[in-house]
């Protein structure tokens, strides 16, 4: 096996190690004193930070070499995921401010102290175990392939090196590590793919010659709202179904909140989430294009650039468009994007382990233990990862990411409604949220065994007159759609038929229980610059959507 670069870039590569380590022992000598210093970073983290941090979590290696492949298979109708932007607005504007009013480390506790503790035990439970199968084992995956690919080693060496590397600095700096070490990445990982994109059009003969050249060899590309009896891509799905996944994926996991709960207060938590908003507008820009022109470029010159596989579009625009050099820095940003995404998952999956389960179990445990548990927690969980990665290769990389949007398009109605309802509607008792969480999860089960069950069926296009097998070949986006529905519908129900909550017990957690100091809290919290960037992202969306229509 070759590797790709060359002296220039190992020089380059290297300088980025060690910056990373520099960043990393800088944290260890600050020393964390408690669980809110190891877990939110002492809640004091700035906005530029904040918001750098969410992108780089978000961003994982397998979103940007998956990316690119889907823009050189499919073109754009993938963009509609990366316009979520507008939903991390709606986590600065209605979500974290109910988070940071109520002092909450984790999602799970929130939910408790909204509702009560079984909604927080089947959250904390559900989402360690989703972490470690999906969000784990993927990015350790996606990544042992492109170290493998850039370096020119063995897929273990690289998938069990990068493992080791960030579970080392995730588990001695905690959440201060990760969240520094990941501003540095996001800058890293952007200026690369900017690179990219900048050569690759210059290579492709400008972007009109770009749109030209592809419409001309697939005339959809560009289309990002295709038909809704499209089998892959309905419009519909993309942008009412991604909506609820964006919704729980955005506003209600660990994994992204966590970043905007080490803010001290409303405000800087809201301007990281303003600023993390417009930098996950450019995915589509640097990621999702730069496939788009690598399926240019196989068009007008097949010889040098022939792409076997969708996925390989990426690592072919950084063999064959960069100076040795910025290889180097490409390398690093893949790497980046790596390891920030499994820094993340390491600290949230010990996060929700120490305080929702070892805490509850034990509450009177001292900080100091509770921080020697959340290190613990962190090694199993890069064990658990690296023992998962055999059988990841066995499952191998497409297949599984169409199963993990399957997933989380099953996953999110359920927690999405609970939320949304749960801030919004103060009647909303704890009864209605355990019940639609645990009809959410038998929907699940249901949906997913159908979908193995009916899995020879659905390979060869046989139609089978059941209705099982209608259920089990809904479009996954359509799916999320009518579990959101139904999940919405099932949370009403129940709490109309039962009593009201104790409204004293969750004051200041729901609209219609915020007190006069709460409502001038809120009042206080933004300013118009604040608003001004907001309206500025959403009509940036709204462009974007107008202008791939074909």
């Amino acid at each position: 096996m070759t590797t790709v670069l060359e002296g220039l870039d190992w020089i380059v590569l290297g300088i980025y190690f060690l910056a990373l380590i520099f960043i990393a022992v800088w944290v260890v000598l600050q020393k964390n004193k408690n669980t809110e210093d190891y877990f939110l970073a002492g809640r004091n983290v700035g906005w530029f930070v904040i918001g750098a941090s969410i992108f780089a979590s978000n961003i994982g290696s397998e979103h940007v070499v998956g990316l690119a492949g889907t823009g050189f298979e499919s073109g754009t109708p993938m963009a509609h995921y990366e316009l979520h932007a507008w939903i991390v607005l709606l986590l600065g504007w209605l979500f974290l401010p109910f988070y940071i009013r109520s002092g909450a480390f984790t999602m799970p506790e929130f939910l408790e102290k909204r509702f009560d503790s079984k909604s927080r035990w089947f959250l904390s439970l559900f989402s360690l175990v989703a972490y470690v199968l999906t969000k784990v084992s993927v990015t350790i995956y996606a990544g042992g392939i492109v170290v493998s690919e850039l370096l020119g080693i063995p897929f273990w060496y690289g998938a069990i090196g990068v493992v080791v590397f960030t579970g080392i600095y995730t588990v001695i700096g905690g959440m201060k590590a990760v969240i520094y070490t990941e501003t540095l990445q996001a800058i890293i990982l952007i200026l690369g793919s900017i690179i990219i994109t900048y050569l690759g059009l210059q290579e492709v003969g400008g972007w009109g010659e770009l749109r030209n050249t592809v419409i001309a060899a697939s005339p959809d590309h560009f289309n990002m709202w295709r038909p809704m009896s499209d089998p892959d891509f309905p419009w519909t799905g993309l942008l009412f179904g991604g909506t609820i996944v964006g919704v729980w994926y955005w506003c209600t996991d660990q994994y992204i909140v966590q970043r905007t709960l080490a803010a001290n207060n409303i405000k800087i938590g809201r301007r990281g989430a303003i600023f993390g908003a417009y930098l996950k507008l450019l995915p589509i820009f640097i990621f999702l294009i730069p496939g788009i022109i690598a399926f240019a470029l196989s068009v007008q010159n097949p010889e040098v650039f022939s792409i076997e596989k969708a996925d390989r579009a990426f690592p072919m625009l950084v063999k064959t468009l960069l100076p040795v050099g910025l290889k180097g820095l490409v390398a690093g940003g893949l790497m980046a994007a790596l390891m920030s995404s499994l820094a993340s998952v390491f600290n949230s999956c010990s996060t929700i382990f120490t305080i929702d389960i070892y805490k509850k179990l034990k509450p009177n445990e001292s900080e100091k233990k509770l921080l020697i548990i959340g290190k613990l927690a962190t090694t199993v969980i890069v064990i658990l990862g690296i023992i998962w990665i055999p059988i990841m290769e066995k499952i191998g990389g497409g297949v599984m990411y169409q199963y993990l949007q399957n997933v989380q398009s099953y996953i999110a109605p359920p927690v999405a409604a609970v939320f949304i309802l749960g801030i919004v509607w103060k009647r909303v008792n704890s009864k209605a949220a355990i019940t639609t969480l645990m009809a959410g999860l038998v929907l699940l089960i249901m949906r997913l065994s159908s979908e193995i069950y009916f899995q020879p069926e659905i390979s060869s296009n046989t139609i089978v007159d059941s209705y099982m097998f209608v259920f089990a070949t809904i479009n996954f986006s359509h799916m999320a759609i009518l579990m959101f529905i139904f999940s919405i519908l099932l949370c009403v129900s129940v709490t109309l038929s039962t009593t009201e909550p104790e409204y004293s017990k969750i004051v200041g957690l729901s609209f219609g229980t915020l007190t006069k100091e709460q409502k001038l809290e809120n009042k206080n919290s933004y300013e118009a610059i604040d608003v001004i960037l907001s309206v500025t992202l959403l009509i940036i969306v709204v462009v974007i959507l107008n202008y791939f229509t074909g």
